[in-house]
């Protein structure tokens, strides 16, 4: 199994999936998204996902989160197995224990920033944390745009609103897919430092989709997936590094 440094404490592992397949269709007609894939996450770790166009790495991301249901296989976040959960547990998992990080954004418009970071806790039903709400908008630079709706805001700046969305619920595992994808170079650089920091200061766990060889050098390693499978991992990525990865993958 990819992931799990060795003598790691399984108090450690944040998730883990065994075995994964994902077959669309049936038949002749049957495509498979991905063939037994195997990995494990720990507390504290930012991974990026990357492979070329039909790889895998967006269903394998939308399994992991839930999002998507799996063939075969298990993914277990803590000690719970998820692929086997009724959906309306798995949408209450996915709201206690998950966040969600989109290149849309998916920010309601009729909302003020603040509004749109307190939602994801308001619909849960939680008591908000006023300390960690305000630790999340500094660190974010928010302060003084609480008061904007989206439509008010550029591109890095709705991003961030949704990091800090994301973030406030304290969640066991935050997705990014293609966080950076609809924002320019300096405010895409300002999202990832913002999720760098997040692991280096929170023990926060990223798992992000991208294409981006810049934004995967962020990361604390890097899978590459090709064909429905994990094919290769680069721990301290630099960004020569993932380029040479991925022309050696997709040559």
């Amino acid at each position: 199994m990819i992931g799990a440094p060795p003598g790691e404490r399984v108090s450690e592992l944040v998730m883990t999936a065994a075995d994964v397949v994902k077959t669309y269709g049936a038949g002749d007609g049957a495509v498979s998204a991905l063939r037994g894939v195997s990995v494990s996450f720990v507390r504290g770790q930012f991974t990026a996902i990357m492979g070329p166009s039909g790889s895998g790495k967006s269903t394998f991301m939308h399994c992991l989160a839930g999002l998507d249901t799996v063939t075969s296989g298990s993914i277990v976040v803590g000690e719970v197995d998820i692929t086997g959960l009724s959906r309306t547990r798995l949408t209450e998992l996915r709201r206690d224990r998950m966040g969600f990080v989109f290149q849309s954004f998916n920010l309601l418009p009729m909302l003020t920033a603040e509004e749109n970071i307190r939602l994801t806790g308001r619909l849960a039903g939680r008591d908000l944390d006023q300390g960690w709400f305000d630790t999340v908008v500094d660190t974010l630079g928010l302060r003084g745009r609480l008061a904007h709706r989206p439509t008010e805001m550029s591109g890095g700046q709705q991003q961030r609103v949704a990091v800090a969305r994301a973030l406030l619920t304290r969640p066991e595992v935050l997705f990014a897919d293609e966080p950076t994808g609809n924002l320019d170079s300096r405010s895409g650089a300002e999202v990832l430092g913002f999720l760098r920091a997040a692991v280096d200061d929170y023990q926060q766990t990223v798992v992000m989709v991208t294409h981006d060889p810049v934004a995967a050098a962020y990361a604390d390693r890097v899978l590459f997936l090709a064909d429905g499978a994990i094919v290769d991992e680069l721990a301290g990525p630099t960004i020569d590094a993932v380029h040479a990865r991925m022309r050696k993958i997709e040559g």
